[in-house]
């Protein structure tokens, strides 16, 4: 454990929190996103907003794949498990993710779909071979990390034939939503990013390159310890101090500027890029998702399918859409930590480990009683 505990130093946390507190101006104030479920764990879980002075808030954006995935997406995997017959696989967190009408597909399992949960892609393909006469159907989610698998899932399946095998694609592009963010109209002031870690080992750091040049945003990647977030905290206050608008990188040990190409490749070759695409909390967002090329399209399930897909409204009583935008916290929601739990979760922040909801719920709601 050795690389893991030297990021993890108290004393050193301490260090870099008097560092920060000490180039910080009086009567300025700076507000950082990070654009990580990583990130928003690690900050919930090693307490670090409490380390930091007053001037620097911290702002959740919508960087945790699950928490982004729009009600009428699950729904689509519903219909396909429950109206179509078909084999559904996914990753843990997705099963939980609420749909239409208190569904979800853990749910839909219960009542008797053939869901399944996977653990890679691979695994998938397991079971599309020792299932060849059914329909397997892959609900691939999650942002430029989990991308590449899916990609040699699908080259695989061409390769063996396996024909009855078909992906339902809700694959999303991290640039994009940063940029819609900045995009919103009357949105949170934000006067830099927390580049993530994971989507960065793969693109690399020259697409955030925009944000700096365009919109005067520094970016800092940090990785996922708690020394990494301190250390890109401080290096964006002395950024914002200059006056400067650059992309560093804090997490040189995994993250190049011009990223793993051979990963990107196997995904140029395999997706192209959707005309538009429904984020919960930002809505259709241009260019930002991903879709298989026409050469996939048979391994496409939405063409398959027929599966058309339709917008469906979140729960007016979730406060999700604004805590993915950075407009509200978890503890703004009414409905956080009574009706939304991790074990019930109302909104799709309370899901997985990296949502907001699910961290603070974990980690920060006890900090909030005490201080009331």
């Amino acid at each position: 454990m050795k690389y893991v505990d030297e990021f993890r130093s108290g004393a050193l946390a301490a260090g870099l929190a008097a560092r920060i507190a000490a180039e910080c101006r009086p009567g300025r104030e700076y507000r950082l996103m990070e654009f990580c479920g990583g990130h928003t764990h690690a900050i919930s879980r090693y307490g670090l907003a409490d380390l930091l002075p007053p001037a620097v808030r911290l702002i959740h954006g919508p960087g945790c794949p699950v928490c982004v995935l729009p009600i009428g997406r699950v729904d689509q995997a519903i219909a396909l498990a429950r109206d179509h017959g078909v084999i559904l696989c996914t990753y843990a967190d997705t099963l939980r993710v609420p749909a239409s009408r208190g569904s979800s597909l853990l749910r839909a399992k219960a009542d008797g779909a053939d869901v399944r949960m996977v653990y890679s892609t691979q695994d998938v393909l397991k079971i599309a071979r020792a299932n060849p006469h059914r329909e397997v159907v892959f609900l691939a989610i999650g942002f430029e990390t989990t991308t590449p698998p899916t990609a040699v899932a699908v080259l695989q399946a061409a390769h063996e034939d396996l024909h009855k095998l078909s992906v339902l694609c809700d694959h999303v592009l991290t640039p994009a939503a940063m940029h819609a963010i900045l995009a919103v109209t009357g949105g949170v002031p934000l006067d830099g990013f927390i580049g993530p870690a994971h989507v960065s080992t793969v693109i690399g750091s020259r697409p955030y390159e925009p944000f700096a040049r365009d919109y005067a945003k520094p970016v800092v990647i940090a990785g996922f310890e708690p020394l990494d977030v301190m250390q890109a905290i401080l290096m964006l206050v002395r950024q914002i101090n200059d006056g400067r608008a650059e992309v560093e990188n804090e997490f040189t040990r995994a993250v190049t500027p011009e990223g793993n190409r051979t990963a990107q490749a196997l995904v140029e070759r395999v997706f192209g890029v959707r005309d538009s695409f429904e984020w919960r909390g930002l809505g259709s967002v241009p260019h930002s998702a991903l879709q298989l090329r026409p050469e996939f399209a048979r391994f496409d399930a939405e063409q398959r399918f027929g599966q058309a897909y339709r917008a469906v409204a979140d729960n007016k009583a979730c406060e999700c859409a604004a805590i993915l935008r950075g407009e509200k916290r978890p503890q703004d929601c009414r409905i956080f930590g009574t009706a939304c739990t991790p074990d019930n979760p109302i909104g799709s922040c309370m899901v997985s480990s990296e949502g907001a909801c699910a961290a603070h719920f974990t980690y920060g709601r006890f900090r909030d009683v005490a201080a009331a």
